[in-house]
């Protein structure tokens, strides 16, 4: 278990796995841009992030429970979809005669979105690092 310095740090390394997995998303694009009828993904993560705040900050707004009646009734399942990011496919280009609409400009303007999103929460982690690092060498030397 790793040890976490603040809430926050948690949800930028929730964030951090997010653009780790939407790199991959966007590479495979990329990789399949002369594959025939293939359709670019791309994650929806926006609700998650949401989701993911709410659960760490502590500020989860109240849900209406489900009310069963009688002992017998099924019990409601929690939806898989809540945990995890949606995938759908970037659509709205003109596909090519094979079906493929992969746009190689809108993928790599993309990834150089996600890259610099990625650092600035690399940068992001690595300073509230620094501060609580630098609190602790100071409170060293106090004594």
């Amino acid at each position: 278990m790793a040890i976490s310095v603040s809430r926050t740090s948690i949800l930028a390394k929730e964030a951090l796995n997010y653009r780790a997995a939407r790199e991959k998303m966007i590479a495979s694009n990329i990789a399949n841009a002369d594959t025939p009828f293939y359709k670019p993904r791309d994650i929806q993560f926006k609700d998650y992030m949401i989701q993911k705040k709410a659960e760490i900050m502590g500020d989860q707004k109240e849900k209406l429970e489900l009310a069963t009646t009688d002992g017998a009734h099924i019990p409601l399942q929690k939806n898989k979809s809540d945990s995890m990011p949606t995938t759908f496919f970037r659509d709205g280009h003109m596909a090519r005669n094979d079906g493929n609409s992969v746009d190689l400009d809108v993928e790599t303007t993309e990834m150089s979105k996600n890259s610099i999103m990625f650092n600035a929460l690399i940068q992001a982690i690595k300073k509230d690092g620094a501060i609580f690092k630098s609190v602790i060498e100071a409170s060293s030397k106090v004594s």
